[in-house]
């Protein structure tokens, strides 16, 4: 008999057999062939459709007891749905093994692409939890190590101290403790650290101080303090940046790193005690040098004869710009009144608004001498000595 080949069996009819009987497998196949004979016509003839593979070879289980027989008949085939069905139907039609009575019920029809689709998808689940336990690990630490080899290739030496390959072409310079703090700025995209390695300041520390706009960059602990402490000795410091406090700064995420250098502090004002001032940085992260601001020109005329102007401007959300003769110079949109501050430089602002402190930062780079607005925010730090009047001719000096 032929047997299909293992790739073609679409279904497989599974039943259940009772003989009353003590009978042998190939009495049960002999009966399947022999009692469906003649049933279907010569096209599913189950003898002819073994021969062309169409139907597979006939699996029987059989098992005796007391004088009975019982066991299970699977049947392969390649046909259709439809003549798959036929063949299952046919197989009930046997009554007879032999010389004993037989019951033949179909119990199950299954696709067996449907098991094999099963055992793909169980495969597949395999693999991609090999894959994600295994292989993914591997590519992460792979990009990592290719990420920390650039890292340590852009490290550079200056004068023996571990420093950014921008150090010497920056006109400002970041002082941090030692090679990991600088390793950390790299992360963040800053290339002008250099680090001083522990509490006895190198003298190029103190060169480097006096040719560069200096930030000294330290631990928000009491290891912070030292080094700041020795350095404010031996080396011209502009500017101090700290860490929150109790992290150091190898430990800094990168938006941390950037906010710290943000609310860098002048030396100066650090000494005297007074409130830190508010800082930008450009792109790159390096410091502007710092304007010096004087005290403010005092107005021709008290500024506050315009603030009747806030009822025109009320309700319209934009702002007047007068010159120093309280002229009128233009009208502008509030959300285009910082941009036009510095093209045009108004002596006096009335706006439909808020004063807040990017206003004022933007304000005193304009040279403006006095801000009137609806109220002033809470978190406004430094005037730069202008005056600030708000609807209640509150005035702030």
């Amino acid at each position: 008999m032929a047997k299909a080949p293992a790739d073609t069996i679409k279904y497989n009819i599974y039943a259940e057999i009772t003989i009353d009987g003590v009978v042998e497998k190939p009495d049960v196949v002999g009966a399947l062939f022999g009692q469906s004979e003649g049933l279907l016509g010569e096209e599913l003839e189950l003898r002819d459709l073994q021969k062309t593979g169409r139907i597979g070879r006939i699996e029987v289980d059989i098992k005796t007891k007391s004088g009975k027989s019982t066991g299970t008949v699977i049947v392969p085939s390649s046909l259709d749905m439809v003549e798959t069905s036929i063949i299952a139907a046919t197989i009930e039609t046997v009554d007879r093994v032999g010389p004993c009575n037989a019951h033949i019920r179909v119990t199950n029809v299954v696709d067996a692409r449907t098991s094999k689709r099963k055992a793909m998808a169980d495969r597949a689940k395999e693999i991609l939890k090999k894959l994600m336990h295994e292989e993914i690990p591997e590519s992460m630490e792979l990009v990592e190590e290719v990420r920390k080899s650039v890292q340590l290739s852009e490290i550079t030496v200056y004068k023996g101290l571990p420093a950014g390959p921008s150090i010497e072409e920056s006109d400002s310079v970041i002082i941090v403790e030692g090679r990991a703090d600088v390793l950390t700025l790299l992360k963040s995209g800053i290339k002008n650290a250099v680090a001083v390695g522990g509490t006895n300041i190198p003298k190029v520390i103190s060169e480097i101080s006096k040719a560069k706009t200096t930030i000294a960059f330290v631990d928000g602990d009491r290891g912070g303090d030292i080094i700041l402490k020795e350095l404010n000795q031996v080396a011209d410091i502009d500017y101090i940046a700290r860490a929150p406090p109790g992290k150091e700064v190898e430990d800094l995420s990168k938006k941390e790193i950037i906010m710290a250098l943000r609310k860098k502090v002048p030396t100066d004002q650090m000494r005297n005690g007074s409130r830190p001032r508010r800082e930008d940085f450009k792109d790159d992260y390096l410091p502007e040098p710092e304007p010096i601001m004087g005290p403010a020109p005092q107005p021709e005329s008290n500024p506050s004869d315009l603030r009747g102007e806030l009822i025109s401007v009320k309700g319209k959300l934009s702002a007047k710009l007068f010159d120093a003769d309280k002229n009128l110079i233009t009208e502008v949109e509030i959300k285009d009144l910082i941009n036009t501050l510095a093209k045009v430089q108004p002596a006096v602002v009335v706006l439909d608004g808020i004063i807040t402190q990017r206003l004022v930062d933007a304000a005193s780079r304009a040279l403006v001498k006095a801000l009137i607005g609806v109220n002033t925010a809470a978190d406004i730090k430094n005037t730069y000595g202008m005056s600030i009047i708000t609807e209640r001719d509150e005035q702030v000096a």
